[in-house]
């Protein structure tokens, strides 16, 4: 076994109007301090976390790091000496093997000399937020980049020796319709990436766009949704233009070619130990779990006040081991083995889904059990019934 770490960066160019993430638009002035806050909650993380009563297992001190994970926000904001210097502090912290190192970051964000800064820094992954080449969805959800940032960025990446790029795209952004997301499809396949994210759009009350849908109203485009079907269909073109084109569907949302899955992400999916640094940032260590404040100001003096910026903190019972390897495990194409879990916790699950095999929403093959690929795109229905 070995651990994951996950960086995070609150800080965007502007709100994009589906999103529901703890993120902020400040001044650029405030990522330098935030930076070093996070260095040092990296080098005096057990010293921290003893105060809030959370004591790593000794197991932590035997793993290696081999996957980090600059999310957010818009990572690729730091300056390329920022993120340098936290991956350098990962090493000078942790036993450290970096077989992964990804940074989300922004099409318009890409440049030559940051590129070339990010390679020689350790940064072998881009994770690319591209969510659609057409400029008229990209406008209405307010993002800051245009399908000709996409077709610039990819090369400079390439030159500098990164070639290991996941795009997202969003299926359901305002004005989308089946030609304009074939067409997005069509063109991410041409560029070729090694991994694609594919996403239904959240309705949430915590987006602009999503409360605006919530009220019916018409602000943020919201009239211009497409339908639930819609999003459904364009969720199982993306799944079948995909595969055709090579990549493997290895998680609800995640497709990759061979070699290529997330190993970062795959921990998150198979229960495996993580630790997360920066505002807002969740760990777990097998047996509890803990998130530092979303709040990138208290976080910053939390930390340089010598505090531990931690404000939740819960055991994982057996119980809510189990459920958790239940969801997990279904949003995983590869399925779940029930008889490992059954050796596992002791407990039997195998009538819980019984009636989920005889409706057809999972399948099954000797002990393993996944979902119908019939019902990928109204998983989270199957997982309500699965929790009940």
């Amino acid at each position: 076994m070995s651990l994951g770490i996950y960086i995070q960066v609150p800080f965007c160019q502007t709100k994009c109007t589906y999103c529901n993430f703890h993120t902020g638009v400040v001044s650029s002035s405030r990522f330098a301090p935030y930076a070093v806050a996070v260095q040092t909650e990296i080098r005096e993380h057990r010293i921290r976390l003893a105060k809030e009563g959370v004591t790593l297992p000794g197991l932590f001190e035997s793993l290696t790091v081999d996957t980090v994970y600059f999310g957010g926000g818009t990572p690729s904001l730091l300056d390329p000496a920022h993120l340098a210097a936290i991956l350098q502090n990962i090493r000078e912290t942790f036993p450290s093997e970096f077989h992964e190192v990804t940074l989300e970051a922004d099409p318009e964000t890409i440049e030559p000399a940051k590129a070339a800064a990010w390679s020689a820094s350790g940064i072998n992954r881009i994770s690319f937020g591209v969510q659609s080449f057409s400029d008229i969805e990209l406008k209405a959800a307010g993002r800051m980049h245009r399908r000709a940032d996409v077709y610039r960025a990819v090369p400079i990446l390439h030159a500098a020796g990164i070639r290991n790029i996941s795009f997202d795209l969003i299926a359901g952004l305002p004005h989308q319709t089946p030609d304009s997301w074939r067409n997005s499809l069509d063109e991410l396949i041409a560029l070729a990436p090694q991994h694609v994210s594919v996403y239904l759009l959240e309705v949430d009350e915590g987006s602009r766009l999503g409360s605006e849908l919530l009220r019916g109203g018409t602000k943020s485009s919201a009239s211009a949704v497409p339908s639930d079907d819609a999003m459904a269909e364009s969720y199982d073109l993306a799944r079948t233009t995909l595969a055709a084109a090579g990549y493997q569907h290895y998680e609800i949302s995640n497709f990759a070619r061979p070699g290529f899955a997330s190993a970062h992400n795959l921990k998150y999916w198979r229960r495996e130990p993580y630790l997360g640094f920066g505002a807002g940032a969740h760990s777990f260590s097998g047996t509890e779990r803990w998130a530092n404040a979303h709040d990138s100001a208290a976080y910053v003096q939390a930390v340089t006040a010598g505090r531990t910026p931690v404000e939740q903190l819960e055991s994982v019972s057996a119980h809510d081991a189990l459920e958790e390897e239940l969801f997990l495990g279904l949003r995983q194409l590869a399925g779940i083995d029930l008889s490992r879990l059954q050796n596992s916790y002791g407990i039997s699950v195998e009538d819980r889904f019984k009636p989920l095999e005889t409706s057809g929403l999972v399948e099954r093959a000797g002990s393993v059990v996944r979902l119908a690929p019939t019902h990928l795109s109204i998983s989270n229905e199957v997982f309500v019934e699965l929790l009940r």
